[in-house]
């Protein structure tokens, strides 16, 4: 007997999305939530919306909502294993397909699901190749405007808020505050962060491939 006769489809979808690829500073954070079908009136009576038009304070509210009723994944990617990463593959596209495609994977543990849905990025076949046995039966779909999916906005608080954490988290371990983004400001504690604890600091907190990398370097000569 085959699986799908063993364990139907769950009715309902995955949603994806990273929060992180553009800030300088922490980890790439992918999210992943399985929201049951009839579900989305639920989660827009909570004021589930995309990241971006969220208050960083009310992410963190929403995603310890999500978390408690819904089954989800969250995939940090660290500065130091993001580096290594991107040093071997030379392609953030392929890189966030890796995350996405774990993400939805951890889900797939549990719920049987047959639908995903995730933010326009890259080869779509970046992903289904990075899909593992649970995934490979599974229909992806990649849209510009994903976030207009509740799955998928629900998807971006969960990553948003574990970014902001691990943010947090670093910004202490280094005793320096870490910006967001990738601003003058984010370049000011970058060369801070350089004199105070040598130019290898950058591999433990940053996206070294960023060209604020090369300017910080150039101006404290490392």
């Amino acid at each position: 007997m085959e699986q799908s006769e063993l364990f139907p489809a769950a009715k309902g979808h995955i949603g994806t999305d990273e929060s992180g690829k553009g800030d300088y500073f922490g980890p790439v954070v992918i999210g992943a939530v399985f929201l049951p079908e009839g579900q989305e009136d639920v989660l827009k009576e909570f004021g589930v919306k995309d990241s971006k038009r969220t208050s960083d304070g009310r992410a963190r509210e929403l995603a310890e909502i999500i978390k408690q009723g819904y089954t989800h994944s969250i995939v940090s990617i660290g500065p130091e294993r993001y580096n290594e990463l991107y040093t071997k593959l030379r392609n953030l596209n392929r890189i966030l397909a890796w995350g996405h495609s774990r993400a939805i994977e951890n889900i797939l543990e549990t719920v049987p699901c047959r639908l995903a849905i995730t933010d326009q990025f890259g080869d779509k076949a970046f992903v289904m190749n990075a899909l593992m046995k649970r995934g490979k039966r599974l229909e992806l779909i990649q849209r510009p405007k994903a976030e207009e999916d509740l799955a998928v906005a629900a998807a971006s608080l969960l990553a948003r808020a574990e970014f902001l954490k691990r943010l947090h988290f670093l910004s202490r371990e280094v005793g320096l505050e870490l910006p967001k983004g990738a601003s003058t400001l984010v370049e000011e504690a970058g060369l801070k962060l350089v004199k105070l604890h040598g130019p290898q600091i950058l591999e433990k907190v940053a996206k070294t491939h960023f060209k604020t990398t090369a300017r910080i370097l150039a101006l404290t000569g490392g």
